[in-house]
């Protein structure tokens, strides 16, 4: 097997998240993937797979997937906190397909549609366990467990959040205006979902595990106990009191069915509820994005003083230079995991970064 990583990385990998989750490692993970290297094995049948693997009919198999990702990890070399890993993209909230929603591709995303709009009253969210996209799904998670027996972690899918979902078959104008008129509706059909969200993580993590290192998601922060990035992005257009009715119960109890839930909070328009947010006891940590034409990462000191102060994890993508801003403004790097790349060009450089934080192995 030509992907460059050990039994005895993973050990380490292991250990230091562990630490990390606890609050006891006196340093920050980082995630450093040098990218460009010599794959060292015959180049893969497939020329790419797309950012989601929706776009392939069932004619492309899962074993070509998995060897176009076998060859992408085989050109890369995991420094610091980094690891090999891939994640299963079929769009952002693709639980929704797996309630019927009609699914289209097209430049590099996924968008998912009601196959007919209906009252609020009259949906219903059931379980399919004969479900197209469900089935293909865990084809390509069995191809993966098959294929590399744990030496790769593969993340689950982007099943979505609860609300998010439900906006997929009540389009969020509709959406709005149910909240003021059917608000009953509106939270049977939020519970539906969760519960069916779950069940369809547990089955799918069912297929992973045991051979899988730990759990992943979308983004790819190691847990060796059930880890997943929660989200709500309906929630930018609600007001605090609406997102302490209609959201902040369902999150509450998705952070208690897993070990380590994190939040996406997306965008300036979620700001508003982030001091409920903290509140939730069992949510360990925040990813923060800006969004679009805003300021980068490193220029919301406040929003990661109040994820800090409230005892809460922080992810960060970027830079080296990210993370030298957000310690000066926080005073220290631990409880910060830096998900990060560079080309093999710059590994020199790359290293001396990861020994500054005490990252380098």
């Amino acid at each position: 097997m030509s992907i460059n990583f050990t039994p005895e990385r993973w050990l380490k990998i292991k250990e230091d998240a562990r630490l990390w989750w606890a609050g006891k490692l006196k340093r920050p993970l980082i995630q450093m993937n040098i990218t460009g290297g010599d794959p060292c094995r015959h180049a893969p049948r497939l020329t790419q797979v797309s950012k989601d693997v929706t776009s392939y009919d069932q004619t492309v198999s899962a074993e070509d997937m998995v060897d176009f990702w076998d060859y992408k990890l085989s050109e890369t070399t995991f420094l610091g906190d980094a690891f090999p890993n891939v994640w299963i993209d079929f769009g952002p909230g693709v639980l929704a397909a797996f309630l019927g929603a009609r699914v289209e591709t097209g430049a590099g995303t996924v968008w998912f549609y009601p196959e007919k709009e209906s009252e609020i009253a009259d949906i219903r969210f059931q379980y399919d366990p004969d479900n197209v996209w469900l089935r293909r799904i865990e084809d390509i998670c069995r191809a993966s467990i098959e294929r590399w027996q744990g030496l790769v972690q593969v993340g689950m899918t982007d099943l979505g959040g609860s609300l998010d979902v439900l906006s997929t078959f009540r389009p969020s104008e509709k959406l709005l205006m149910d909240l003021y008129d059917f608000p009953d509706e509106v939270k049977r059909l939020n519970w539906e979902a969760h519960e069916l969200w779950s069940r369809y993580f547990k089955r799918i993590a069912a297929i992973l595990q045991p051979t899988n290192p730990g759990y992943t998601a979308w983004t790819p922060i190691f847990s060796e106990v059930p880890y997943y990035i929660l989200q709500c992005d309906f929630s930018y257009m609600i007001s605090p009191a609406m997102f302490d009715e209609f959201v902040k119960p369902e999150l509450a109890a998705s952070c208690k069915r897993l070990a380590n839930p994190f939040y996406h909070l997306d965008g300036p328009g979620q700001l508003p509820h982030l001091d409920s947010l903290l509140k939730i006891k069992e949510l360990k940590g925040v990813q923060w994005i800006p969004g679009a034409g805003k300021p980068d990462w490193g220029c919301w000191p406040e929003v990661y003083r109040k994820i800090r102060d409230a005892g809460k994890l922080i992810q960060l993508w970027g830079d080296a230079s990210i993370l030298a801003k957000l310690v000066d403004q926080l005073g220290s790097a631990e409880g910060i995991v830096l998900i990060t790349s560079a080309d093999i060009s710059q590994q020199s450089e790359a290293e001396e970064f990861l020994k500054k934080y005490g990252a380098l192995g």
